[in-house]
This record gives structure tokens, C-alpha cells and sequence, in this order.
């Protein structure tokens, strides 16, 4: 297959001085009453207190949620006291995190902004799960709701069985990676699943949508999560811990004439990706990828260049994903193991990666966490996601 692959020979400016700061979780509740602007609300005042300034100070916003209805970010800045030159809404789920830090960067770069607080938040209700299938697309509403499908699953159903096919993947391929991660949660104190998980109770899970079995789901839930964006100079000035970005890359609905979603968007661009950041996939220290299933995840490894479709089994087979492990994955659990607060799960992996990156990731840290690769998958509409993005970030 063509995959159309751009690295133009006008490549896009560097992301000089531009760094990532102040990564803030807001602890995951399974259910949630409090509306999502109280969900914001939390990881403002951490990025403030984080940073050491009031959260008036930040002249740029970034916000990505699904359930702030009826507000956007603008009406946010009414409800927090808040006059930015930079708004941004960004609801895109799981490439949400990848948009935000890109059009924040090139503010800052640009000064027309100086500090964007960029947040993820969404809060999840009793019914909220079902009110949120009745109204996410057009095309939830006329092909996948009407079917009685419960969200997602038979989507990625239709995404997971021929890429398997195709790939030779095995689900004992795909525990690996889930119980890894389960491995990794359990050196989160925010994380929703608190017991181990084996590969045989992977193997052993109740099937939900063929091959998607239990555990390939993730749990929704109520959480957000935030990081500054800000010059180098700035973030030295306030005595700040930071990564610098290196290199961005977004793309949307990148391969629309394929009948079957086989790769993602990432491949469209990945060379500009490892041009721009000076390096190959070989000299990445970990990898968070966006994992609403596993499948995903293994999709996003060969993608991204670490191995061809064809050599995923072994790949998977030769590596450890724990966060001491050759290949450190997900080292917050992800997803699939931390729980998935709506948009916020597209934000986990990137504040995952800042807190490897300035050495802030208690039993989690990874040895030697010099450069860092996010991933974001986002928005599937019946049989593909439509969002596909990546970021590489570098310690100071």
C-alpha cells in the first residue's frame, strides 16, 4: 500500500525553546456528580500552585472535554476569573493532548501568548456513559447506537480482527502488553485497577466483542490532567522542572480511501517526525501511546517505526513494557489499567511522559529518561479513528 509518506522540503520551523511544565494529575473517581468545569477547575489550581502563581497569570487556555456542555473553553474564562490572548477547545479525545501542545507551542514560540495552560477534563455520571453514546457522532447515532452496541467496542472489533489477520498478532501477543501495564498501575496511586493481572486471566476474560475480550477495555471514569506550555527562559525564571519539545506531528483521517483501517495516520508524516526530533525510534527511552485497547497500541509500535506489521509478534515476544523492562510502555498503567476520564485519556500519556522527563515519577521512573515518544489515537467513527498524533519530548 502507498502510504503517502510527506517529508516536504520545507519542513516545519523547530519547536526551539518551547517546553512542556508542571504535569498535574487530578485523582480518577469511577463515577463522578461534580459537572466537568469542577474537573477543570482542580487542575487550574494545581498548575497554579504547581508553577507558583495565581492561575490569572496564564494568558493562554487550552481545554479538551466532552462533557463541558453547555459551555466551551470561552465560557470558562467567565466561570475562573481568566483573560487570555490564546482559547483553545480542543474535544478530540484520544489525539487531544498532541493538538493542544501543538498550536500552544507555536503561540509561545510566536509570542502571542506566554503561558497556555493546557487541560483535559471530563466528569462521568451514573448515565453518563450511555448519554454520551447517544450523542458523541452522527455516525454513533446511524450505524453503531441503533444496533445496540454499548460504545466503542464493536468499532475497534471491526479494526482488530483484520489487523490481526493481516499482522499474525495473537491475543497472548496483546496480554503481554495489557499485563504489563496492570504492572505498571500498580505503582500508581491514582489508578482504578489496585490487583495484578496475569496473562491467563487475560486469555480467560469473558469475550465483549470479538476479539475484543474484557480486558482489552478500558474503564470509563471521571479525572482530568494538565500541563504548562511556556518559553525556556520563562520556565527558568520560575525555578520550573521541564522537557523541551522536539518535534510534533498531526494528522486527520489520514488514510480516507482505505475500505479497512490497517495503519493510522501517523504514517503519513512519521519521517518528518524523527527528522525534526534528530533521531530514530532506537534512541527513545519510552513510549506512551494512546490505548484504548491493546490492539491500538501494537498498531502505534509499527507505525511509528519500531518494527514492520509483520514483525509485531516478535517484537512484543522480545520485549518488557514494564517501566523497568527493555521498552518502558504506558509506565502509568494507561488506559487500560488507570482508567479512561473521557478526554483526560488523552492527556495521561503526555503528563506521564513530563513526569519521566523531570524525574517526578516516584517507583514508576525509568532509568535513564532522556527522550520520550506520546502518541494520541482519537475519535473512531464506526470503523476507524479519524485523529493520529505524536509528540517527542527531551529532558533539560
Amino acid at each position: 500500500m502507498n502510504t503517502r509518506r510527506t517529508v516536504s522540503d520545507r519542513a516545519p520551523a523547530a519547536y526551539r525553546d518551547v517546553v512542556i511544565t508542571v504535569p498535574v494529575t487530578v485523582p480518577y473517581e469511577r463515577y463522578s456528580t461534580r459537572p466537568a468545569q469542577w474537573w477543570v477547575a482542580q487542575a487550574l489550581r494545581a498548575l497554579a500552585e504547581g508553577a507558583g502563581c495565581s492561575h490569572q497569570s496564564f494568558d493562554g487556555l487550552s481545554v479538551a472535554s466532552f462533557t463541558l456542555a453547555p459551555d466551551s473553553a470561552i465560557g470558562l474564562t467567565q466561570h475562573f476569573g481568566l483573560s487570555p490572548r490564546h482559547l483553545d477547545f480542543v474535544p478530540l479525545g484520544g489525539v487531544a493532548a498532541i493538538v493542544s501542545l501543538r498550536r500552544a507551542a507555536r503561540a509561545v514560540q510566536a509570542r502571542d501568548v506566554d503561558v497556555v495552560a493546557c487541560i483535559a477534563a471530563d466528569t462521568n455520571a451514573p448515565t453518563g456513559f450511555r448519554s454520551g453514546l447517544e450523542t458523541f457522532s452522527r455516525f454513533s447515532q446511524d450505524a453503531v447506537y441503533p444496533y445496540g452496541t454499548g460504545g466503542p467496542n464493536v468499532s475497534f472489533a471491526l479494526i482488530a480482527g483484520p489487523y490481526m489477520a493481516q499482522t499474525g498478532l495473537s491475543r497472548a501477543d496483546l496480554a503481554r502488553i495489557a499485563v504489563a501495564q496492570r504492572a505498571n498501575a500498580l505503582l500508581t496511586p491514582w489508578a482504578m485497577m489496585k490487583t495484578p493481572l496475569t496473562e491467563a486471566q487475560y486469555l480467560a476474560a469473558r469475550p465483549i466483542a470479538p476479539p475484543i475480550h474484557l480486558f482489552d477495555c478500558v474503564m470509563p471514569c471521571a479525572g482530568a490532567e494538565g500541563f504548562l506550555v511556556m518559553r525556556e527562559e520563562t520556565a527558568r525564571a520560575q525555578g520550573l522542572a521541564y522537557a523541551r519539545v522536539t518535534a510534533l506531528i498531526e494528522r486527520h483521517n489520514g488514510f480516507p480511501d482505505d475500505p479497512v483501517m490497517l495503519r493510522g495516520g501517523w504514517l503519513r508524516d512519521i519521517d518528518q517526525l524523527w527528522h525534526q526530533a534528530g533521531t530514530r525510534p532506537e534512541g527513545v527511552d519510552l513510549v506512551q501511546t494512546y490505548d484504548d485497547y491493546p490492539i491500538i497500541s501494537a498498531m502505534q509500535f509499527a507505525d511509528l517505526g519500531f518494527c514492520k506489521p509483520a514483525e509485531l509478534s516478535e517484537f512484543i515476544g522480545a520485549h518488557d513494557f514494564t517501566c523497568q523492562g527493555s521498552f518502558p510502555h504506558n509506565t502509568s498503567g494507561g488506559q487500560l489499567s488507570v482508567g479512561q476520564a473521557g478526554c483526560a485519556g488523552g492527556h495521561l500519556g503526555m503528563v506521564e511522559a513530563l513526569r519521566q522527563l523531570t524525574r517526578t515519577a516516584g517507583g514508576r521512573q525509568v532509568r535513564a529518561a532522556e527522550r520520550a515518544l506520546v502518541s494520541g489515537f482519537g475519535m473512531i467513527n464506526y470503523d476507524r479513528g479519524l485523529g493520529s498524533g505524536a509528540a517527542i519530548l527531551e529532558a533539560a
